[in-house]
């Protein structure tokens, strides 16, 4: 999805360029990123359930666009899976859930350039991390439960760490109690927006 060719435009009042207040906003908070072309930015927000998500900050003539991969289109239970997204983006901040033409689903935004300050930036990448993160291992379970299912046994077949499926031990392993599987079931609340520094808005 990504897109937008990118600009390094001179800010009202002779002050610093766009891309000159998103690169200093991104040395602020010490994320890794890298900048193939000039006014075009992308980051990598390290979480907890999605290990790493690469967003793009692209500054355009009018606008910054904000873009980040977060899952590919589900196996199974598309309805489903593409309903709860949907759903969340009445709650979002700054971007929303999208999907491009193959059924992967992406967060995307574009804020005005005026709009454009290190705080914002800041803010952005807290909610692009907070709803990637957040919403992660409930969308792996609405669109892949039958993959991870067949995973695990695999794993346990050979007698192989099933360490980094254990969120989805609830549905996944067949040796779970009935009783635990339903007592930790996830919450479905709203996540709070945080920044990027990991700060509660």
């Amino acid at each position: 999805m990504t897109g937008a060719a990118s600009s390094g435009q001179p800010r009202p009042g002779g002050t610093a360029s766009t891309a000159d207040v998103v690169r200093a906003a991104l040395d602020a908070v010490e994320v890794a990123y890298e900048e193939p072309r000039p006014g075009a930015f992308l980051v990598t927000l390290e979480g907890t359930h999605r290990l790493a998500t690469p967003t793009w900050l692209v500054v355009g003539g009018r606008t910054l666009h904000v873009e980040a991969f977060v899952i590919r289109h589900p196996d199974e239970n598309d309805a489903a899976f593409y309903r709860f997204l949907l759903e969340r983006n009445t709650h979002l901040y700054g971007v929303h859930f999208a999907v491009d033409d193959l059924g992967d689903v992406y967060l995307v935004g574009r804020l005005p350039l005026d709009a454009v300050t290190a705080d914002e930036v800041d803010r952005i990448l807290g909610c692009v991390l907070t709803y990637a993160d957040e919403t992660f291992d409930a969308a792996l379970e609405l669109g892949f439960a039958s993959s991870i299912r067949r995973e695990w046994a695999w794993r346990a077949d050979r007698g192989e760490s099933v360490a980094n499926l254990a969120a989805f031990a609830r549905f996944a392993d067949p040796n779970r109690p009935a009783a635990v599987a339903a007592d930790d079931r996830p919450a479905g609340d709203q996540p709070e927006i945080e920044t990027s520094t990991g700060n509660p808005e």
